[in-house]
């Protein structure tokens, strides 16, 4: 029985000293093994056997990288604000012995130089520049413990800054100023596309403008072409009706002095005759003044002096001279030269009322040059031809003379001085006239007369006029 209980003992003993003298090292981990209280050697993975009783193991180091966060750090800025800063390192353990004996707690030990640093380096800094500066911040601490921790055989990956908490009035003051900000950017887009707009409307308004004054101006051009035009056939409607009422009035006179030689009327008939169209005469407003002609004064007196009994008025009458009464009648006259009047009453357009105005030549935004006829050219359209302006008394084309167009012969020469009598059968016509071909020089009467000043029996004299 007892070496039954012996045996069992032995058996456990055993056991125990197998199980102490064999160690599996996990991956990525690596033991300490401590010799009779002295480092022997580190573990790596796998399986690893120890001396029962003289080795132990002293620690087991992850060799994984670890993150580690901080809780938040007051931290004062260099302009004297108290700010919250939490962080956020990764490390890696390298050296599991120097971990294990160069520092006694590398956790504890890297949070209390993390919080060191970020002072030191955060006091340097304003509070604008600690918020917008967090990657000189990180750089500067991994840094510091990257040298640092390198005896302890660790190595720091890096370290971020996880939260940078103002203090609450900066806060509501930073809210401030940022609603400021997004007020001014929001008035300046405001203000821009008030801008862009008001541009854009003034834009439209010049163009409108432009192409309104280009319609105006076309307007007023094919008014003052339809005006010109309607100027132009008034004026030849004026002529052909100032011919035709003349031509009339030359017919009824050429009548009417047809029927007075063909009815052989004697002269007192005439001054009778003369003497009731006298009142009519009068009857005008504008006749202020109105002259007798010496023949009708010497028809008086032969009508007076055959009223009285003197007799032999065919006598009487033809002492004075010639007279229009006595122009030999003619049986037959050669016809006027006729006047071309085919285009006075042709419907269509005169050339001068075919030919526009003027012409524009229009862009897109400037308005051209007008051209705008002369006013020589314009009469130039309208001129009447040459046999239309030919004078009443020129001779007609064939140079045969209208019996109408005989006068009395007339004393052309200078006018008797005043007090002296004419001489009988003769009277003062005026100047000889011109040649036929040659312009009429009409003379210019003296200054204050209507027309030179003729004195002489039967006529007053002339006063000035004031």
């Amino acid at each position: 029985m007892e070496a039954l209980i012996a045996l069992g003992v032995l058996i456990v003993f055993i056991l125990i000293v197998l199980a102490r003298s064999v160690r599996i090292v996990p991956q990525a981990t690596a033991s300490v093994v401590e010799r009779l209280g002295r480092y022997s050697r580190t573990l790596s993975p796998g399986l690893a056997l120890l001396v029962p009783f003289v080795d132990r193991v002293r620690s087991r180091i992850d060799l994984r990288e670890q993150v580690v966060s901080f809780p938040p750090q007051p931290v004062i800025t260099a302009d004297n604000l108290n700010v919250g800063v939490d962080t956020v390192l990764y490390f890696q353990v390298t050296d599991a012995r120097a971990a294990t004996y160069g520092i006694a707690n590398y956790i504890q030990a890297m949070e209390q130089l993390t919080v060191t640093t970020l002072r030191n380096v955060v006091g340097g800094l304003n509070l604008e520049e600690t918020l917008t500066s967090r990657d000189m911040i990180n750089s500067q601490l991994r840094a510091v413990l990257d040298g640092t921790t390198g005896s302890w055989g660790i190595r720091v990956a890096r370290v971020e800054i996880k939260a940078i908490d103002p203090p609450g009035t900066i806060l509501e003051s930073m809210e401030k100023q940022m609603k400021a900000d997004r007020d001014k950017r929001a008035m300046i887009l405001n203000a821009e596309g008030m801008r862009e707009s008001t541009i854009k409307t003034a834009e439209g308004q010049k163009q409108s403008q432009i192409l309104q004054a280009q319609g105006n101006k076309q307007a007023t051009i094919l008014n003052a072409e339809a005006e010109r035009q309607g100027q132009i056939l008034r004026a030849e409607g004026e002529r052909a009706a100032k011919y035709l009422q003349a031509q009339g009035q030359a017919k009824a006179i050429e009548t009417v002095f047809a029927a007075i030689h063909n009815g052989d009327p004697d002269p007192q008939l005439l001054a009778y005759q003369y003497l009731q169209t006298l009142p009519q005469i009068a009857k005008g407003d504008s006749n202020k003044m109105w002259i007798v002609p010496s023949e009708f004064s010497r028809a008086l007196e032969g009508l007076g002096r055959a009223a009285g009994g003197g007799g032999g008025s065919g006598s009487d009458a033809g002492d004075g001279g010639p007279s229009w009464l006595r122009a030999e009648r003619t049986t037959s006259r050669e016809p006027t030269a006729a006047i071309d009047t085919s285009d006075w009453f042709d419907s269509n357009l005169a050339p001068a009322a075919e030919q526009p105005e003027a012409e524009t030549v229009m862009t897109d935004t400037t308005p051209g040059a007008v051209t705008v006829p002369s006013l020589s050219e314009a009469r130039q359209d309208v001129s009447p031809t040459p046999t239309a302006l030919r004078p009443p008394d020129s001779p007609p084309a064939d140079g045969h003379q209208q019996p109408w167009q005989s006068a009395p012969p007339q004393h052309n020469g200078p006018p008797p001085p005043p007090g002296q009598q004419q001489p009988q059968g003769q009277q003062y016509g005026g100047p000889p006239p011109p040649p036929y071909g040659q312009p009429q020089q009409w003379q210019q009467p003296e200054q204050g007369y209507d027309q030179p000043p003729q004195e002489g029996p039967g006529q007053p004299p002339q006063e000035p006029r004031r």
